[in-house]
């Protein structure tokens, strides 16, 4: 019996405590759907991934290999920038603009097809050895070419595939590669055939006229197919849902052109989504002194001074930033002492960014206290609300993996602005000047939400 009448006095409390019973049920739930969202439909739906694709070649082979790209349902090829304006249409990219591009962090992944390439499409063979910077094979009879005469690119020219990416997306390069020789493979099965038959002339030493006039009528009764199917054809098929980078036919050079040479591989990113999350925890906590002061009648007293309460929140913001920013310089600078993050070289993007971070976090810890009468209710809330932001906005799993619609919705967090800033000082070395986006939505949010408590702190005003 005693043990029943205990089991029904913690019942009773917790009822009373309402906020610590929602949360009890609201939290497992609410991170329950997040997290089903977000790796439940990664089985049978991949995330179409953007790839910028650059032809310098414009000749028939690389139209083709463009157009398997285009039909290709695992890709969304990029070919100029998007205008703010509808009917206006900006340049298309060019190699230099690509790479400038996936430096920027607008895309992940360029393909530039260069000039020449499609005389010699395939990797293997003389075309190989050539292209590695090894000295040709002898010379030997080969089948006349057929590619038209346009075609033919000039001697000692590369013509590799240029893959460009961004090393902290490990993922989309090697979809790219994959998908890349999947298009070529199954588009350009005539131009596999001529040069198959090429190269393994080269390796026979040539073959005999019977043997080419037999290879020739096979390609004609081979184009005769193709252009039946292509008529047939009602729309584009589409592509596979799947492919991982590995070697094929096509010669592709991978060249990362963001975080080349780095160290500190994703620490930097890291060290910002784990900080911004605590940040917000230690802020809320911080403000939490509110409600102390209201409990205690700290509060009443202070302000029946010359203090108003624009002045007091004023000053609670002030010292809940200071706070939350020397959290932030401790953390990086452990950061730095243990995982050799480079942080002095970045000092003037630090301070802004870890600036406006700490008083948008603030501002966020004055809100909810605002909102809450006990300091129950407090730690149930913002709980709630830090983990479920630090699941969406990218502080507990990369937002680039997410689908489109996570990613969207974590655009309204504080946690994906503050860690998308940190990522263009510390990943992409930008300037300050290229922190402006991520500056003007953080100081915008601590400014409406510090609008937003001051209202709702009227109600200590006239209690």
């Amino acid at each position: 019996m005693n043990l029943l009448a205990i089991a029904r006095t913690a019942l009773v409390s917790l009822r009373r405590d309402k906020a610590s019973l929602a949360l009890s049920f609201i939290l497992p739930i609410a991170f329950f759907s997040i997290f089903a969202t977000i790796f439940g439909g990664m089985h049978d739906n991949v995330n179409r991934i953007a790839v910028i694709l650059v032809d310098e070649d414009q000749s028939s082979t690389s139209h083709q290999l463009d157009q398997a790209l285009e039909r290709e349902g695992s890709l969304k090829v990029v070919t100029r920038p998007a205008s703010k304006e509808k009917e206006a249409q900006l340049p298309e990219y060019t190699a230099a603009t690509a790479e400038a591009a996936v430096k920027a962090g607008d895309i992940s992944v360029a393909l530039v097809i260069p000039q020449g390439w499609g005389a010699r499409p395939i990797s293997f063979g003389p075309d190989a050895v050539q292209r590695s910077g090894q000295a040709p094979a002898s010379p030997a009879q080969t089948v006349p070419p057929i590619n038209s005469p346009q075609e033919t690119s000039p001697p000692n020219t590369s013509t590799e595939v240029q893959l460009l990416y961004d090393a902290s997306d490990t993922i989309a390069p090697q979809m790219v590669g994959g998908l890349l020789q999947k298009s070529a493979m199954t588009s350009m099965p005539l131009t596999m055939a001529e040069q198959g038959m090429k190269h393994t002339g080269d390796y026979v030493g040539g073959f005999t006229p019977q043997q080419q006039a037999r290879m020739s009528e096979s390609l004609s009764q081979l184009r005769e197919v193709l252009a039946k199917r292509d008529a047939a054809t009602a729309g584009p098929a589409p592509g596979a849902a799947s492919g991982q980078g590995f070697d094929g036919p096509i010669a592709v050079h991978n060249r990362s052109v963001v975080g080349e040479g780095k160290n500190t591989n994703m620490i930097s990113y890291y060290a910002a989504a784990i900080g911004v999350m605590f940040l917000l925890f230690t802020a809320s906590g911080s403000a939490g002194a509110l409600l102390d002061e209201a409990e205690s009648g700290t509060l009443d007293r202070v302000l029946s001074s010359r203090i108003s309460m624009t002045g007091l929140l004023g000053g609670k913001l002030l010292f809940n930033t200071l706070l939350a920013f020397t959290q932030l310089v401790v953390m990086f600078l452990w950061g730095r002492a243990v995982y050799h993050l480079d942080l002095f070289a970045h000092i003037p993007g630090f301070l802004v960014m870890g600036l406006c971070t700490a008083v948008a976090a603030a501002s966020f810890g004055l809100l909810l206290a605002s909102l809450c009468h006990t300091r129950g209710q407090l730690g149930a809330v913002s709980t709630l609300a830090i983990l479920i932001m630090s699941s969406i906005g990218g502080s507990m799993f990369p937002r680039f993996l997410m689908p489109p619609a996570m990613q969207t919705a974590g655009m309204f967090t504080l946690n994906a602005w503050a860690i998308d800033g940190f990522q263009k000082v510390f990943w992409r070395d930008l300037p300050v000047a290229a922190l402006w986006p991520q500056i003007c939505v953080l100081l915008g949010i601590a400014i409406g939400l510090f609008l937003i408590a001051r209202r709702i702190a009227r109600r200590w005003e006239y209690a």
